[in-house]
Parts: C-alpha cells; sequence; structure tokens
C-alpha cells in the first residue's frame, strides 16, 4: 500500500511537471526584415582576377536585416549565373564572423572557381550575380537586391592540382598508373621535376588512380583532357616544371649533364651520370685544393648543364663552414647564381689530395640534397 501511495504521488508530480512546461512554451518567432542594400562592390564592378596571387581579394558588404525578436540572423553570399534566380546558387559563402557579420571577403581563387562554375573560360570575360540570404531557424530569405559582377579569368585553371605526377610509356614507372611519378610542388599550382623520358608517350594526372584529373601540353599551353604527349629517341634526363595558375609550360630541358664546380679552378673537375629518380652520381673524382697565399681552398658547388642553359645547385649560406659535424641540411640543394664564390660548400678536410664520389639527389620526396663520400 505505501508502494502504490508513492507511486500515485510520483506521477502526480511529473503531469504537474508537464503542464507547467507547456504554460511556459513560446512560439519561436523566426521573422526577419529584407535585407538591407547590397554596397559592396557596385553594380557591374570589373575584377580582372589574379589566383595566383594569395592576397588578392574581393570584400562583399551589405546592411543588416532585422529579426522581430531580437535574434541571432546568419548570412551567405550567394552566386548564380547571369540570369539566374537563385533556386539553386552554383556557390554560397558564409559571411565573417561565422555568419553574423553583414560582410565577407572572398579570394581572387574562389571568385574564380566561381566564374568557371557559371561558365567564364580561362582567358575570357563574362558576368555573374550576385545577393545575400539571411536565415534565421528555418527562414531564409533572398535578399531584394541582385547586383552584377564582371569577371576577367587569366589563362589557367579554377581548380589547380594538389599533386601531380608523370605516367606512362616514355616514363621512367612505365604504363602502372601506381608507379607515376610525382612532382616535387615548389607551391600553390606550381611543379618541378628532374625525371628521364624514353621513347613512347606520357601524361600528367593529379592522382594514382583512375578517378584522377589528366592534363597533357600542347606548345607551351597546359590542357585538361586524355590526351598524351609523345616521345622520341634514346632515354634521356629532364627538368619540367608547369604552372597551372596559368596553363603553362615554364621549362621542358633536356639535362645535358651534371658536373662537380670548384671555386677556386672556375670550373668542372669532375661529372655525374644519371641513374633515375631524379639521380645523379659520379665515378671516382680527384680532388686537390687549390693553394692560396692564406692557404687552400676547398669550395665547391654543381652546374646542370640544360638546354636552355647552366643552373647552379649549391648553398643557402653565402659563406660556408667546413662539413664535419654539421647536420643533413648542410647538404641541401638550392638554386643560386653563377657567382664563383658565395653559396658554395667546403669539401671535407681528409677529402684533400683524395678521391671522391658524389652523388646529386633531385627526386620528389623531401628537400634536394648532395652527398660527398671520401674514397
Amino acid at each position: 500500500m505505501k508502494n502504490l501511495k508513492i507511486i500515485f504521488a510520483l506521477t502526480l508530480l511529473a503531469c504537474f511537471a508537464v503542464v507547467s512546461c507547456k504554460k511556459n512554451e513560446k512560439d519561436l518567432n523566426e521573422n526577419i526584415s529584407p535585407i538591407g542594400a547590397l554596397s559592396l562592390p557596385v553594380n557591374q564592378a570589373a575584377i580582372k582576377l589574379t589566383p595566383s596571387n594569395a592576397a588578392a581579394s574581393q570584400q562583399f558588404k551589405w546592411t543588416s536585416a532585422t529579426p522581430e525578436d531580437g535574434g541571432l540572423i546568419l548570412y551567405e553570399v550567394a552566386f548564380d549565373k547571369e540570369g539566374g534566380n537563385f533556386s539553386a546558387p552554383v556557390f554560397k559563402v558564409v559571411s565573417d564572423g561565422g555568419g553574423v557579420q553583414p560582410q565577407v571577403t572572398i579570394s581572387h581563387k574562389d571568385l574564380t572557381k566561381i566564374a568557371a562554375l557559371c561558365g567564364i573560360n580561362s582567358s575570357s570575360t563574362g558576368k555573374v550575380n550576385w545577393t545575400v540570404i539571411a536565415s534565421k531557424a528555418s527562414n531564409r530569405k533572398v535578399g531584394q537586391e541582385t547586383r552584377t559582377l564582371q569577371l576577367e579569368r587569366p589563362a589557367g585553371f579554377a581548380e589547380v592540382p594538389t599533386d601531380l605526377y608523370l605516367t606512362g610509356s616514355a616514363s621512367e614507372g612505365g604504363d602502372e598508373l601506381s608507379r607515376a611519378v610525382k612532382f616535387k610542388k615548389l607551391e600553390e599550382g606550381v611543379f618541378e621535376l628532374y625525371t628521364s623520358l624514353k621513347a613512347g608517350t606520357y601524361f600528367l594526372t593529379d592522382k594514382t588512380a583512375q578517378t584522377g584529373r589528366k592534363f597533357f601540353t600542347e606548345g607551351a599551353s597546359i590542357k585538361e583532357g586524355t590526351a598524351s604527349i609523345t616521345v622520341s629517341g634514346s632515354a634521356k634526363p629532364y627538368y619540367i616544371k608547369y604552372d597551372f595558375n596559368v596553363a603553362s609550360v615554364i621549362e621542358l630541358s633536356e639535362v645535358q649533364s651534371v658536373g662537380l664546380y670548384m671555386s677556386a679552378y672556375g670550373n668542372e673537375i669532375g661529372q655525374l651520370s644519371y641513374t633515375s629518380g631524379g639521380t645523379w652520381q659520379s665515378d671516382i673524382i680527384p680532388v686537390v685544393f687549390y693553394q692560396f697565399s692564406w692557404g687552400r681552398d676547398e669550395r665547391y658547388k654543381f652546374a646542370l648543364h640544360t638546354s636552355s642553359g647552366i643552373k647552379y645547385m649549391g648553398s643557402s649560406n653565402v659563406n660556408n663552414v667546413s662539413p664535419v659535424g654539421q647536420p643533413a641540411s648542410y647538404f641541401y640543394l638550392n638554386p643560386v647564381s653563377a657567382d664563383q664564390w658565395n653559396n658554395t660548400y667546403k669539401f671535407n678536410p681528409l677529402a684533400d689530395n683524395k678521391s671522391i664520389k658524389a652523388t646529386v639527389s633531385l627526386g620528389a620526396t623531401g628537400p634536394y640534397s648532395h652527398n660527398i663520400v671520401v674514397q
């Protein structure tokens, strides 16, 4: 009996709680006033896009909408093709402050994507429409004002590859896509590669999978598509550099030789031969430090002779110290000037009047580097 009384009391309390909650319920007010005027950019503004410039951007501003109950409103800037009604915007950007501020800054890189989605091709000019969508809970209200932007796209891809590979019968990895040769990424959209090419064909891709985007070159231009590039003749090492920001082949040069340049002699004292994977190795090279009145000079760097000219690879330090006890970074290779003395390395003192073997590694994995072994 006592248990029944307790159960009855708890049931009664639960009923009172439900009634109390119902009395405190309020209808959620989702009403918002129309968005005010769009202020930036002005209607029909013409923007010459420079997506390769990370700092290039455009600010968008408008007058806030007002909620009837003073609650929070979120904003999105919406873009559509010229003549579109924003029923299915091609692109939307949440405003600054997580969507609460009546403004947003959009990079030229994203504006280039928007231009492409609106059908504006590279090296072309076209128009896109934009407006602001305000939302509060489930209520979304498209702005009453729409403005037009005139966007000029440069040559280049709206979406540059994150990674880049070379594959095909002419490549070191052959036709097997999983063995595609990876490029070194220098910056967003810019890639370079030291590799060998032989008779056959190759193409470029952003993935080592069939789903990857495919690219090919036509003259000095890079294009997206499944066409291949044909190579003839015997296998030779090459230096290749592409810039997808402007869809251009920056350089495609045969690497004719790699020499060990000794500063004091002003000449190359030995040559390295290409093996594979962006690596050159030498046979035995005799080394004799040059005798000056103040002492013996041991400075050196590397000279890459290409069909486009000589490229020097050396130290990031203008003046260097002995390599003994130095970290691996001492041997990193960097593009340097033709200056006879600056940005050189120093041989280990044990190399004087001895022989060495040199290895230059210009593969895509890790920093470019070299190794000197005293024989």
